[in-house]
């Protein structure tokens, strides 16, 4: 299979400087920040300011080396396989972040529940619209009873 190559439409601002006590997960954050979107891609924000919350899309640039079996510190001491909990240290590193838009002032997101470190590269923006991307369920493997 051939390599896939991704370009970053944007940059995230944001008071998060290091790896170590950043929040687990964007519902457990009011931490605000700005997304840059850079401009060829500003017309693209058309919109967007009617909608509450943003998926951010993002990769994280500090990962160098995946790890296929983890502990989630936060929830659990023992090991899980990656694709079962949510860490940044995955093969493909790529985040995915549910915020609050604030604010569009032309390239600029104001955003809230940032769990995003400062200059990590946006890949994609969607709105997020309840009715689609919310689910029901009573599954929650490994998770249950650890919220």
């Amino acid at each position: 299979m051939k390599n896939i190559e991704l370009k970053p439409i944007g940059i995230v601002h944001s008071p998060l400087k290091n790896i170590s006590g950043n929040p687990v997960q964007s519902s457990f954050s009011e931490v605000e920040g700005q997304i840059e979107i850079f401009e060829e891609y500003e017309e693209g924000l058309k919109d967007l300011e009617g909608f509450e919350f943003i998926i951010c899309i993002t990769y994280f640039h500090l990962v160098k080396n995946p790890v296929p079996l983890q502990s989630p510190t936060h929830w659990d001491s023992q090991k899980h396989g990656i694709f079962a909990i949510r860490s940044p240290w995955r093969p493909n590193p790529i985040g995915f972040s549910i915020l609050k838009l604030l604010g569009i002032k032309k390239n600029m997101l104001e955003v809230k529940n940032l769990d995003i470190m400062d200059r990590t590269p946006v890949l994609d923006i969607k709105p997020f619209i309840p009715s689609i991307d919310n689910r029901e369920t009573d599954k929650i493997g490994w998770f249950e009873g650890k919220s």
